[in-house]
């Protein structure tokens, strides 16, 4: 009978894969072709590979025309304080304007996303063993849960004066004044909230940002054909 060795890294690296994975041919898992068990070296480069292919697919995806836009899981949609104030905009002829709004805070958010590449590739340099551990051995969104924490901050200072220099190039202040301004002048409505659009389109993008990466990082470990690499499938697959 053929023996196989399990180091404690190893084990833990295997606990992650559920007890489906434990009823699959070990050897398959840990030997592959030669390659010997997978060791602490192994189980953090196959973390780090992880973290680069969802954070470039991430970046990727909502960097590109009508990442956002286009996207309904992510798309951003007129402030909940302006919400009724379009409704009845429309209504009057003026939704051309709540829509150029709409597309402008999607663009901004689109311009603003390829700035998040190099802050993820620092937060996966600076990664500790005991962090890679922690987001091999957690739950399905525990990479992002740990990109939130390092990198929100950065990524909020370098999103934001982005984000301000397309509203301004579109001058989309300017259209949100005059939906206010119309809004403003239906009687009975009284006045429109103010809404700094900066800050909003800023929060909603780092938070579509962060959805879509969820979603990549859930891809890695429970679909076979994310896993694009040999070091993936090494560490991931079964």
């Amino acid at each position: 009978m053929r023996r196989i060795c399990l180091s404690v890294p190893a084990i833990l690296a295997i606990s992650i894969l559920g007890c489906a994975s434990l009823q699959e041919d070990l050897g398959s898992i840990l030997d592959k072709e030669g390659e010997g068990p997978l060791d602490e070296t192994t189980v953090i480069a196959g973390i780090k590979e992880a973290l680069r292919v969802g954070t470039e697919n991430t970046v990727l995806f909502t960097s590109r025309p009508d990442g956002y836009l286009g996207n309904k899981l992510i798309h951003i949609v007129i402030p909940d304080q302006l919400e009724s104030a379009a409704e009845i905009l429309r209504q009057i002829g003026l939704g051309g304007e709540v829509d150029k709004l709409e597309v402008g805070m999607n663009r901004a958010a689109e311009l603003a996303a390829a700035e998040a590449r190099e802050v993820f590739w620092s937060a996966i340099t600076g990664m500790t063993v005991s962090d890679a551990f922690g987001i091999l051995n957690g739950g399905d969104t525990s990479a992002t849960e740990y990109f939130h924490d390092r990198t929100y901050t950065v990524l909020h200072t370098r999103f934001h004066p982005i984000v301000r220099r397309k509203i301004d190039e579109i001058h989309l202040s300017r259209v949100y004044g005059r939906i206010a301004g119309a809004y403003n002048t239906l009687p009975r409505t009284g006045t429109s909230p103010l809404v700094d659009l900066d800050e909003y389109v800023t929060e909603k993008a780092l938070a579509g940002l962060f959805t879509v990466l969820a979603q990549e990082e859930r891809k890695i470990r429970q679909d076979p054909l994310a896993r694009t690499t040999d070091l993936l499938r090494r560490v991931f697959g079964s």
